[in-house]
């Protein structure tokens, strides 16, 4: 594999359409929780890959680069008006020229926060006719009001399509106001003081945006880690126990055959989910049939309440925690028989399994009962909660809630 362009490097001669670009992989100091020295870390995101490929969310992201100079102007150019006004007075064609500019630069930051653009021509359009118009201005008109402009312009071109062209247009800005005004150098370094006020904005955009990513690539990896473990241990593990516990007998043997198969189909719908939900009510009916294979008999009440507007993965984790506790029962309770009611609560669904076994002591929790790494993990998640209570001689109730 090639190995791409420097992410900072790229940064400086491409500007913010490189923000877009997404590694599959960063280095480990980058989103490392523990304490890296600064200068390390800024090191590792800046030599870090800016090679394709580009997330379309994150392409859309960096038109938001251009909101800053959009506002810098916004404020400058009313207020380098006022400041003339209270001066010398200002002539009616440039109050017209001011306010002009003013309305274009609203209108292009509210059309950056409300137009997708997804291919970004018109982004290229909206930039084109922003350097026409400074450009116009430079030419034709004073020295203030051109100048605030073309200073926006130029922030905007720095950020846009690097260090190189904003330089360019400095140059060029310093040439149109600098020559009628009689002070170059001033014009010169006023612009250079923008380029630079762009480009360090840019950097830390870039930094800011290179650490982000790392952290929710470790962050995300460590989620599908956990969620990985929590499937392995409520198919895998589960039939593996069931074997370990097996003693002889064909009816045994039989039993963990039909827990092989069930739990087989459920290892391979996790891996390959893809389909649209039917409702968390079936999902249950469907996992009360698969305890009834297995020898648990799950009463249902069920309200109809909607829910097929769960989101998937609150419908899900709602189905897998409520799987887990159905297989406590069985394990621990001493019975065959539950009752599973679904209800709206709180504005939320809540899942109550319920059981009249030999339940337990909070504070000796059975051995491999898997509570807290798997049912409160895994609704916490998805913004939900789980409720366990029991007590010795009268069984176990556990309340599963989340939000719609």
């Amino acid at each position: 594999m090639t190995r791409g362009s420097k992410f900072l490097l790229a940064l400086l001669r491409r500007g913010a359409p490189v923000l877009a670009s997404t590694p599959r992989e960063l280095p480990a100091e980058v989103g490392d929780p523990e304490p890296v020295p600064a200068l390390r870390r800024m090191g590792a995101m800046a030599a870090s890959e800016a090679s394709p490929p580009s997330d379309p969310l994150m392409i859309r992201a960096t038109r938001y680069a251009v909101l800053l100079p959009l506002a810098c102007r916004l404020v400058g150019l009313p207020l380098t008006w006022l400041w003339l006004v209270l001066g010398s007075g200002v002539p009616w064609w440039l109050t017209v020229v001011a306010w002009a500019g003013t309305v274009f630069t609203a209108g292009s930051a509210v059309w950056v926060l409300r137009v997708p653009d997804l291919r970004g021509r018109w982004t290229r359009l909206l930039l084109w006719v922003d350097l026409v118009f400074g450009v116009a201005l430079g030419v034709w008109c004073g020295l203030w009001i051109p100048l605030v402009y073309l200073a926006g312009t130029v922030a905007l071109w720095t950020m846009c399509r690097g260090v190189l062209t904003g330089l360019a247009l400095a140059a060029l800005g310093s040439v149109l106001l600098g020559l009628g005004a009689g002070d170059v150098v001033g014009i010169v370094g006023l612009l250079l003081v923008v380029v630079t006020a762009a480009v360090g904005s840019l950097v830390l955009l870039g930094l800011a945006t290179r650490l982000a990513l790392a952290i929710g690539m470790r962050l995300g990896q460590e989620a599908e880690r956990a969620r990985t473990e929590r499937t392995l241990h409520d198919t895998v593990l589960q039939t593996l126990e069931a074997i370990a516990l097996t003693e002889g007998g064909e009816a045994e043997l039989a039993r963990v055959r039909q827990a092989a198969r069930v739990q087989a189909h459920e290892l391979r719908r996790a891996l390959n989910s893809s389909s649209a939900p039917d409702g968390l009510a079936a999902e249950l009916a469907t996992l009360a049939t698969e305890m009834a294979r297995e020898g648990l008999r799950a009463e249902l009440a069920i309200s109809d309440i909607g829910d097929d507007q769960l989101s998937e993965a609150r419908r899900i984790a709602v189905r897998d925690a409520a799987r887990e506790a159905l297989r406590n029962t069985m394990k621990h309770a001493g019975t065959r028989d539950v009752v599973v009611r679904m209800e709206e609560r709180d504005g939320g669904v809540v899942v109550i399994t319920r059981d009249h076994g030999v339940g337990y002591d909070e504070d000796e929790r059975p051995p491999g009962f898997g509570m807290s790494e798997s049912m409160k993990a895994r609704l916490a998640e998805v913004g939900g909660w789980c409720r366990v209570e029991s007590r010795p001689g009268r069984g176990t109730r556990v309340t599963m809630w989340v939000p719609r």
